[in-house]
């Protein structure tokens, strides 16, 4: 625990070096922007934004996408709040009583008790990784291919059977990105796998141009479509507003304790921000004094679903960190990240990588604070950006899109491929299939074959290999009961019902 202070003491001083600083601000700026507009989301800012950071130092380019996925969680909010736009999906919530209370005057309270809450809940997760991440990465350096497989598949069966999506929509969403992973030469046996002649696709598809056009591409194809057209309240945050609203919050202390372990257990377990933030806003609304202002503009409705959105998305950070497996859209792109930079996530990263892991957790830290007070200070600026034409806002995201795919291999195939995953995830936006588990099988669906394969030639083709030892056992069943959460869930509540009458 000593060594983990010493070494976090470190990271401070990595992120505290005038050009990490910079990339800091840089990136909170461009992710409330990012956040603002309604539907862009930190995952295809991240992936839009990801080759930007290609000339950087790993800890540098880290630093910079963690801060515009901490700016996303901020931005979202002052839409929610003053346009009644959710800029998130996990700022519908915030909604419901954000906007009522901005129509009556309070736009300022509603946004000081969110970005206050969204940094309570930042933090509180923060605080957990840097004390359970480190644990977890020495416990998972023992693990061989078979337990890593099993982490693979508990990851998969996570997604499938806890999602908010239905599971046949996963399943399929999951398949379509195996068979994406497994294009390319099979490091195995030599053969080419599913390149239909073109050589260009001989080393298999870029993560990173998948992305660019499954998240960015498809977002803005959609956004096009709708013609989003914003109409608000005006906000202004003084510093007494700000104090105001900071003495009322302690009131709620336990409403915001609540949401930062739904929040963190949610982050953690693939289910996400956005379940986090209802299931929080909803326990809220029964356990409240004043559940029945809920709606009406009642600032405890604000504090719990922003504070369960944000340690949702910042707990999604440690299995990523810790076993090499993300907790979210977001972290699978930064997981892609690492890849592209040379490194490989997982346990070995804190031995291997001290300044990297270190450096980014000191981000965390200092990256909230710093988004706190850009958001409280920044809030019209940013407002006024909703007020200009997406006919120009959109254009420009496009370009930064094809540049972004262009320089991956300096390749204009990239683009080509870039644009199809665009109708692609468009398509699959349009027809509710959720992109989530598509990203994590491209970027571990060869992992997870590997470590299969490895498994299987040690074990002479034995499936019991995977139930050979209680540490290995154990992870599988769990993978199972959560494939069949939703059945078990149902049996369970029959059971009750059936007990009671």
């Amino acid at each position: 625990m000593i060594e983990d202070i010493g070494n976090l003491f470190h990271g401070f001083a990595v992120v505290l070096q005038p050009f990490n600083l910079l990339l800091m601000v840089v990136g909170i700026l461009l992710g409330v922007i990012i956040g603002v507009l309604p539907g862009l989301g930190g995952a295809n800012g991240v992936a839009i934004l990801l080759p930007l950071t290609f000339g950087m130092s790993p800890t540098s380019a880290i630093i910079m996408l963690s801060c515009i996925y901490w700016g996303a969680l901020f931005g979202g909010a002052i839409t929610s709040v003053l346009f009644n736009i959710p800029g998130e999906p996990w700022s519908v919530a915030t909604t419901f009583d954000g906007h009522p209370m901005a129509q009556k005057g309070q736009a300022g309270e509603a946004l000081t008790a969110a970005f206050t809450s969204s940094f309570v809940g930042a933090l509180f997760a923060v605080i957990m990784i840097t004390l359970v991440a480190p644990l977890v990465a020495k416990f998972a350096l023992q693990f061989g291919p078979t337990e890593k497989f099993a982490v693979f598949f508990l990851a998969f069966c996570s997604f499938i059977g806890m999602g908010k999506e239905p599971p046949f929509k996963t399943v399929a969403a999951m398949m379509i990105g195996f068979a994406l992973a497994a294009v390319g030469l099979d490091s195995v046996t030599g053969q080419l796998r599913l390149t239909f002649g073109f050589t260009e696709l001989l080393n298999g598809f870029d993560f990173l141009v998948a992305v660019i056009g499954l998240f960015g591409i498809g977002e803005i194809l959609l956004t096009m479509e709708e013609g989003l057209s914003f109409k608000g309240r005006a906000a202004g945050i003084n510093p007494k507003v700000v104090w105001e609203t900071w003495k009322e919050l302690p009131r709620y202390w336990a409403t915001s304790l609540r949401s930062c372990v739904i929040g963190c257990w949610m982050g953690i377990s693939p289910a996400g921000a956005t379940p986090a933030s209802f299931m929080s806003y909803g326990i809220a609304k029964r356990t409240s004094k004043r559940g029945d202002n809920f709606g009406k503009g009642e600032i405890e409705g604000v504090v719990a679903p922003e504070t369960a959105a944000h340690a949702a998305g910042t707990a999604a950070l440690l299995p990523m960190l810790a076993l090499g497996v993300p907790g979210s859209p977001t972290a699978a792109v930064l997981l892609g990240g690492l890849l592209i930079w040379g490194l490989q996530p997982g346990p070995l990263l804190f031995v291997e990588q001290k300044d990297f892991v270190w450096g980014l957790i000191a981000s965390m830290y200092l990256g909230n604070v710093v988004g706190l007070l850009i958001v409280l200070t920044c809030v019209p600026l940013f407002a006024a950006i909703l007020r200009i034409p997406f006919s120009i806002i959109g254009p420009i995201i496009l370009v930064m899109c094809a540049i972004g795919a262009y320089t991956v291999h300096n390749s204009a195939f990239d683009v080509v491929l870039m644009l199809v995953f665009g109708v692609i995830g468009y398509v699959l936006k349009k027809t509710n299939y959720p992109l989530a588990p598509m990203v994590l099988a491209i970027v571990l669906g060869d992992k997870a074959e590997e470590a299969f394969r490895q498994s299987l030639l040690g074990s002479g083709g034995s499936l019991g290999v995977f139930f050979s030892n209680g540490l290995v056992g154990t992870i599988m069943v769990l993978g199972l009961i959560a494939l069949f959460w939703p059945l078990i869930q149902s049996a369970w509540t029959k059971a009750r019902l059936a007990t009671a009458a």
